[in-house]
């Protein structure tokens, strides 16, 4: 039998920093994952990477983590380009104008994954179970009881659901969802360009939808997303390497000069999901199981980080029982907030840069021509993007 003051299901980025927070504040943590543990990465790019913010790297200092995510691998912007296809609108964003040293890094996933175990396996009240399954789940008023598929128990006083955007365990208690089909496909793949990078974020927005090159420590490799139609997704991936490299250049508008696909094309549906109960009794959501949202702005992982450094901050600060309902409400009322708010803003964005009607586009060029010459305003946007 396990006991630990807080069991986690799902051991991706999330899941795993939380386990880290809580394990470094002395909180006693089991952490059961069905995936293999993260071997350290290869040396070929992986295709999910993450755009991770300023706040999210200071958390990730703040636990130890950065050293090793940046002894792997980890690409920093300086800049962000943004423009509408077709169209005078565009806006530019530049760490000196911010005086900061860096917008953020660009980093794959698996790279924050493995630097998170690698600090975890140091934590002595820290209980890693990859490659493991649960069979099933009962609470009580005080604590909640876990039965893996093996027959052993694990009792804990608090069941965080990290367990990603098809939560069972969020399924299992009833928890209702808001749940919105974007419509949309997004294709990732890494991709070489003739020029390089300079540290530059990219996106043009199509009228199917947006295109992000995000750049990797080659200076000219670069990771892409590119959201679009179900129909128009499907015709991209039917494309051979050559057909692609063609479609790349024309919707960047040869931005980066000639593109040359590196790796496999790899395609997802988009899908906004929002629970609206995150809380049951001693059971909390947390990442993806709480919240999907379109991937345009970058910001899925950064939201998901954010619940775990305040469940964290709430835990660490509690006085009196542990993992109270107050404490739990605290984190539920203010999380949803967060996850409302860009929820609805990458809706807005969406509806804004979708088709290629006119006066839409009009609207577009005006507004962003304006953002871009009004400095509070675009200190305002720049802000929100690097999570300051």
């Amino acid at each position: 039998m396990k006991q630990a003051q807080v069991c986690i299901v799902g051991g991706g980025c999330v899941g795993l920093t939380l386990a880290l927070g809580l394990a470094k504040a002395n909180i006693s943590v089991v952490v059961i994952d069905a995936s293999e543990k993260q071997a350290l990465p290869g040396d070929e790019y992986g295709l999910r990477v993450s755009a991770l913010s300023l706040a999210s790297q200071s958390l990730f200092e703040s636990l130890n983590v950065w050293p090793e995510i940046i002894k792997q691998r980890a690409t920093p912007y300086t800049s962000m380009d943004v423009r509408d296809k077709d169209s005078f609108g565009k806006i530019h964003f530049d760490h000196n104008d911010l005086d900061l040293p860096q917008l953020g890094h660009i980093v794959e996933n698996d790279i924050i994954r493995y630097a998170l175990i690698s600090e975890l396996e140091k934590q002595s009240n820290a209980s890693l179970l990859f490659e493991t399954r649960y069979q099933q789940i009962h609470q009580t008023e005080s604590d909640v009881f876990i039965t893996l598929e093996s027959g052993e128990p694990v009792i804990a006083k608090l069941l965080v659901a990290a367990d990603g955007a098809n939560s069972a365990i969020r399924k299992q208690f009833n928890m209702p969802i808001t749940f919105k089909d974007y419509d949309h496909h997004a294709i990732v793949a890494t991709v070489k360009t003739d020029d390089e990078h300079n540290h530059t974020a990219r996106q043009v927005f199509l009228p199917t939808g947006p295109l992000a090159f995000l750049p990797l420590p080659d200076k000219h490799t670069h990771s892409i997303v590119w959201s679009t139609s179900p129909v128009h997704c499907e015709q991209l991936l039917a494309l051979d390497d050559t057909e692609f490299n063609k479609a790349l250049l024309a919707a960047l508008d040869g931005q980066c000069g000639l593109c040359e696909v590196q790796s496999e094309r790899m395609a997802f549906p988009l899908k906004m999901r929002y629970a609206q109960q995150w809380v049951s009794g001693k059971v909390v959501l947390m990442g993806d199981a709480a919240h999907t949202i379109h991937p345009l702005a970058g910001l899925g992982m950064n939201l998901g980080l954010k619940d775990a450094a305040y469940l964290i901050e709430l835990l660490t600060n509690e006085q009196g029982e542990f993992a109270s309902t107050r404490t739990l409400r605290d984190y539920e009322r203010t999380r949803k907030l967060d996850a409302q708010k860009h929820i609805a803003m990458m809706q807005g964005l969406k509806e804004l840069f979708a088709g290629a009607n006119p006066l839409k586009k009009l609207v577009r060029g005006v507004g962003l021509s304006l953002v871009d010459n009004l400095g509070p305003i675009k200190h305002l946007f720049a802000k929100e993007a690097i999570g300051k």
